[in-house]
């Protein structure tokens, strides 16, 4: 294994690997490869016996990736789980750890558009095969479309007035980078807080382009089937519409909250929170990894004999 440690700092690693309670014959699987730090981590803790598959979208995470008997790397969504683990020949796993988000590769690559740092072309794609791309979205969709995207995944308070500015700008055909669009919704930010508001209109679009809490929902959902019972799903999310979902699902069974019963009246909850509040990164971890600073680590265990 090459360690590449630039790529992408782990975030609560120590956290998250007591989360997982590993043995060495176990089988887990890391939803969100990307450098390859928390993969690794999980993999030295495994036995021969022990199993670890790791799966990501992304091209450039696939250079990470190590040759061993007991890996093996799908480079899909991880909304596809349960698919690949069948063709794996795996029906059920000791643990499931997932990072969600866009990792210091990806940010610091300037190109992918994922940045407010630089200039870059409007992609925001993690996976490079699909079409539809951030600029995709500013020039096609509708007025309703757009006001969608600000509200739900940006949280925008005045949604109405960016998405203005977005469609009278877009006229000209001037929205192309990410600078350009910048430029174009900069009286649309509040005083002094023009950062921020440039990083939720930037986190809308990165969500709608990949179709992140869709992924997520299905992912979320899968959890149940995929793990055995006494199994762990350890999240780390950094956002608060990825943390709603993800509290819902380990809470109540279900991402909108709803508590579901049996015939007989029995509440239907297939985990059990391990910790009632979120886990967040100490203040030595703060000092050295910055983008560690908006994760929240959320554990639950797989109900079941």
């Amino acid at each position: 294994m090459t360690n590449k440690p630039a790529y992408h700092i782990p975030v609560m690693l120590a956290e998250c690997l007591d989360g997982l309670q590993i043995t060495p014959n176990g089988v887990y699987i890391d939803v969100t490869f990307g450098g390859g730090g928390h993969s690794r981590a999980i993999f030295e803790q495994l036995s021969s016996e022990g199993r670890l598959i790791a799966f990501d979208q992304d091209p450039d995470a696939a250079k990470n990736k190590w040759d061993a008997p007991n890996f093996d790397f799908v480079a899909t969504n991880f909304a596809y789980i349960s698919n690949h683990l069948r063709l794996l020949g795996i029906d059920k796993v000791d643990g499931i750890l997932a990072d969600l988000g866009v990792s210091s590769h990806q940010f610091d690559e300037v190109e992918r558009g994922f940045s407010i740092r630089g200039e870059a072309q409007l992609d925001m794609r993690m996976n490079q095969n699909i079409e539809i791309t951030a600029e995709t979205v500013l020039h096609t969709y509708s007025e309703s479309e757009l006001l969608r995207v600000f509200r739900s995944y940006g949280e925008i308070p005045n949604a109405k007035k960016l998405v203005r500015a977005i469609i009278d700008t877009r006229a000209n055909g001037k929205i192309k980078t990410t600078t350009q669009l910048m430029e174009a919704i900069q009286y649309c930010a509040p005083k002094h807080k023009e950062h921020k508001y440039f990083a939720q209109v930037f986190q809308a679009l990165r969500i709608e382009v990949n179709d992140e809490m869709d992924a997520l929902e299905s992912f979320l959902n899968q959890c149940e089937k995929v793990l055995k019972p006494g199994g762990r799903l350890v999240v780390m999310s950094y956002h608060s519409l990825e943390d709603r979902m993800v509290k819902n699902y380990m809470k109540r069974g279900s991402i909108s909250g709803v508590i579901e019963k049996d015939f007989f009246g029995n509440v239907l909850k297939p985990f059990t929170e391990i910790v009632r509040h979120p886990i967040t990164a100490s203040e030595e971890e703060l000092e050295q990894n910055n983008r560690a600073r908006s994760a929240k680590l959320r554990i639950a265990e797989r109900n079941g004999q």
